[in-house]
């Protein structure tokens, strides 16, 4: 049995997309020379990289990375298919000719991930089994689209969104076709009320991408019972990075072994890097899932 996976890094840990003061004066080149010193084989992408594909390459190629995927914001939930497949033109031509072929699909139709003003119990949600139907035919076509051109759409289950809950992602992979492929994240996944593990096993067949980061149950909690918005939760260290929280990632990575996943582990954990030192925690996290990879591997030669 071999596992033949990557471990690549989300640059969330130096700089936030959604809350641009988190690491708002970090450059770029300080996340890209860190990363490579702690051992990192790919970055997905942030807003500090550039938007051009051939710069990006070039950008890239200078610290010896590949490009493991990007965050596409999806507005399926209230758009069509078509009007998908125009916005998405230009992203698709930068990744692949960068060479990935997994997209990080979030759907952002009513999302309140990224506003403060609203608490968690906000987020949207299908009203129907009409509703849930409408919206996995239309993902389903648009990943139908994708896949045609070398593009694997890896759904995002995440906090605030449409597709949150362990019931969500259930229904969302009965619904859909094959084509659409899950991005399995294990802290979302855990806050969302799930245990990783265990959800983890029921989509394995889908799982085309996976993000490791790990939790603090209590800041979960307290951020179900004063009704924090998801970004309060994200400054008050809900997540961390493998080895520093409660998931045991051991397991996680056996099962994927166990069935022979091959792609990334990327490590994405989004906090205050003034209170969890960037270079610090990544390594941690990076040294985690270096050990469990390893021991896996050693196992199967």
């Amino acid at each position: 049995m071999q596992f033949d996976v990557k471990i690549g890094v989300n640059p969330i840990s130096w700089f936030n997309d959604d809350l641009t003061s988190l690491g708002g004066e970090t450059p770029l080149a300080v996340a890209l020379t860190e990363g490579k010193e702690i051992g990192f084989q790919g970055f997905e992408l942030g807003n500090k990289f550039p938007k051009d594909k051939v710069e990006l390459k070039a950008t890239l190629d200078q610290y010896g990375f590949e490009c493991v995927s990007g965050w596409y914001s999806g507005f399926l939930g209230h758009d069509s298919v078509e009007a998908e497949i125009d916005r998405v033109a230009p992203y698709l031509d930068k990744m692949l000719y960068n060479n990935s072929h997994v997209m990080v699909y979030g759907e952002c139709a009513g999302t309140i991930q990224g506003d403060r003003s609203k608490p968690l119990y906000m987020r949207p949600k299908f009203r129907n089994d009409g509703e849930w139907q409408a919206y996995a035919d239309k993902l389903t076509r648009f990943a139908d689209w994708l896949l045609a051109r070398g593009m694997r759409l890896g759904y995002h289950h995440h906090m605030g969104a449409l597709v949150e809950t362990p019931a969500d992602v259930d229904t969302l992979m009965r619904l859909t076709g094959d084509s659409v492929g899950l991005l399995f994240d294990t802290g979302h996944m855990t806050f969302a009320g799930g245990d990783a593990l265990t959800e983890l096993k029921k989509h394995l067949h889908r799982v085309c991408h996976v993000h490791c980061k790990d939790v603090r149950p209590h800041v979960i909690k307290l951020a179900r019972n004063r009704n924090w918005a998801f970004l309060d939760a994200v400054l008050n260290g809900a997540f961390t990075v493998p080895g520093d929280g409660a998931i045991d990632f051991g397991p996680i990575l056996q099962t994927l072994a166990d069935h022979q996943y091959k792609g990334w582990l990327v490590i994405e954990a989004e906090q205050d890097p003034v209170v969890a030192p960037s270079y610090e925690y990544v390594k941690k996290g990076f040294t985690t899932l270096k050990q469990l990879v390893t021991h896996i591997q050693g196992q199967s030669s």
